[in-house]
């Protein structure tokens, strides 16, 4: 049965160097999944964990970018998680890249239960929910993806802070203006904090704020310089280019 029929479409990101298959409705790949990636640090023979990820963008553009990284794609949504299966296997990155189909808020047991056993994870990556439930879509898979619950960033990075081992990290997107909210969660068990401002243009306020983050560590907070995705004209700028286009890394996944 075609992608068509099936109200799934086939598309292209990075440039073409990863082709996903995703529903036509409902939460879509965009730039804040291939920016999550870009962020996050990780080398060859890490144990990568991503958490909420839909049909895989984020976890299959770390697994791309960073060669002999092990990916986990943990996705609550079994259509969703069945499209990341095929999405893995489909780019040639099955035989790293496997996916779990568990809710993010599920017991330390049923995480084991799948193979997620505490301290065992080198890097978390997530794009959680970050909208405020004022007027939920009617569409249910863009509703999990959008809208947060009030305690939505300390339960993520609750399962974050366990999967991860001693000065493991954790990299995360969230609203600039919610930037607050962050850094309260993160107080509570990561340190060494390092923020990237993503701006859509110049003089207009940032709309993403990129956030990296250490277990256990009592290191000072370091404030980047932004990243800007388009110029006054509105032209994608050539650093903006280089990481959606061509899956180079952001200043956060230097260690």
């Amino acid at each position: 049965m075609s992608a068509e029929r099936e109200g799934a479409s086939e598309d292209a990101i990075l440039g073409g160097k990863l082709v996903v298959r995703q529903p036509r409705r409902g939460h879509r790949v965009g730039h804040d999944a291939i920016l999550l990636a870009a962020a996050t640090p990780a080398r060859a023979g890490d144990r990568a964990v991503d958490l909420g990820a839909g049909v895989g963008a984020a976890g299959l553009a770390l697994a791309r970018r960073v060669e002999g990284v092990a990916v986990t794609l943990l996705e609550l949504d079994p259509t969703l998680a069945a499209l990341a299966v095929e999405n893995a296997a489909r780019n040639g990155l099955g035989d790293r890249v496997r996916v779990v189909c568990l809710d993010v808020a599920a017991s330390p047991k049923a995480f084991a239960a799948r193979g997620l056993a505490a301290g065992k994870a080198d890097c978390v990556l997530m794009n959680p929910p970050f909208n405020a439930a004022g007027n939920p879509s009617p569409d249910r898979t863009r509703r999990l993806a959008h809208v947060a619950a009030q305690d939505t960033l300390n339960r993520w990075l609750g399962a974050a802070a366990r999967l991860l081992r001693p000065q493991g990290v954790v990299t995360l997107i969230w609203r600039a203006d919610g930037l607050d909210a962050v850094l309260a969660a993160l107080a509570q068990g990561f340190g060494a904090i390092t923020l990237l401002p993503v701006y859509p243009k110049p003089s207009l306020p940032a709309i993403r704020v990129i956030a990296r983050a250490v277990k256990a560590s009592h290191a000072p907070l370091t404030l980047l310089g932004g990243l800007l995705l388009a110029d006054a004209a509105g032209r994608p700028t050539a650093e903006a280019e280089a990481v959606l286009r061509e899956n180079a890394a952001l200043a956060l996944a230097s260690e």
